[in-house]
């Protein structure tokens, strides 16, 4: 039973049937698991559980299902935190900062390195201005030190390293932390480590639960996995709203299975083109003149001088 609470505005308990003015505060309280049921104490909604239990979970699963396929405003990584404009939902085109844990797309990274190396000054994170790290020895300390004091993107970013040294038990940790601390890319990763039996028993009840939270959070492959299962299901029409919510989110392989849907006759041609308008005008948004000329830019350093690019995008 969920007998946690909080306080709304009723008429009366729904056990006792007291009104919410002889409630100190004059409201009532509800079942946070189905936000319907209220009680003016914890004792009557104990009582009143056998009674609820049925009802409840129906809602809470009602719930669920609406959060669940909400669209979401943005992606799990949202906009730059310096130009505002939206980074890609795949996380190219974007540097994590070390230092700070802010994701920078490379247009605004770039332009600070350019604004360095022709000032002659010492290389600073575009963010914080924090001096940038050096090494990758150096970068990693930073990370720890973010870890240390409960960063959850830090955390995360640890737990993809310890996962790249095979030390599965370590990464779960630190991405349970970071799940718990609310980082979306911590969940998928969960879902992964569940999926695989790496560090944590092979399970697929929890794998799914942390997959919807990274859905649910805005990661577009955490919504392509649930649509793949949902395929494997025979829920067809499950699986078309999860690609379509990632497609809408600038997700370019589940634009492709929409557009395999269409062509097996599981998608009309007006919800394909209603997808493909979503997509492009994700991918549009995401599109800036300084991150071009930083792409075209950095292309052709890549081949002449490697070195000259901003560590933080390599």
């Amino acid at each position: 039973m969920n007998v946690e609470v909080e306080s709304v505005t009723k008429v009366c308990c729904d056990a006792c049937g007291t009104a919410a003015t002889e409630v100190d505060g004059g409201k009532l309280k509800t079942c946070i698991a189905c936000k319907s049921a209220r009680y003016c104490s914890i004792k009557c909604q104990r009582g009143h559980w056998p009674h609820h239990k049925r009802a409840c979970k129906k809602r809470a699963a009602e719930l669920r299902e609406e959060l669940l396929f909400k669209q979401p405003e943005s992606s799990h990584l949202g906009d730059c935190p310096i130009c505002c404009n939206p980074l890609r939902s795949d996380g190219t085109k974007a540097c994590v900062m070390m230092c700070c844990s802010k994701f920078v797309c490379i247009g605004c990274d770039y332009a600070n390195a350019k604004r360095e190396l022709e000032g002659k000054l010492q290389p600073r994170c575009a963010f914080c201005r924090h001096p940038r790290a050096g090494t990758v020895e150096e970068a990693d300390r930073l990370t720890a030190k973010r870890a240390a004091v409960n960063d959850p993107i830090a955390m995360c970013q640890m737990g993809n390293m310890c996962c790249l040294e095979r030390d599965y038990n370590s990464a779960y940790e630190y991405h349970s932390k970071a799940a718990a601390l609310g980082s979306v890319g911590a969940h998928f990763s969960l879902s992964n480590l569940y999926r695989t039996g790496q560090g944590v028993d092979m399970d697929k009840k929890k794998e799914t639960y942390h997959l919807e939270e990274a859905a649910i959070g805005g990661h577009p492959t955490a919504r392509q996995h649930l649509a793949f299962y949902e395929w494997d299901n025979g829920n067809s029409e499950r699986a078309i709203k999860h690609h379509t919510i990632a497609a809408n989110l600038g997700h370019d392989e589940s634009l492709e299975h929409l557009k395999g849907a269409y062509s097996n006759g599981y998608l009309s041609k007006e919800d394909l083109a209603s997808a493909l308008r979503a997509h492009q005008a994700a991918v549009n948004a995401t599109v800036t003149p300084q991150r071009e000329k930083a792409e075209k830019d950095m292309e052709l350093m890549t081949a002449a001088m490697p070195e000259c690019i901003p560590s933080g995008c390599k």
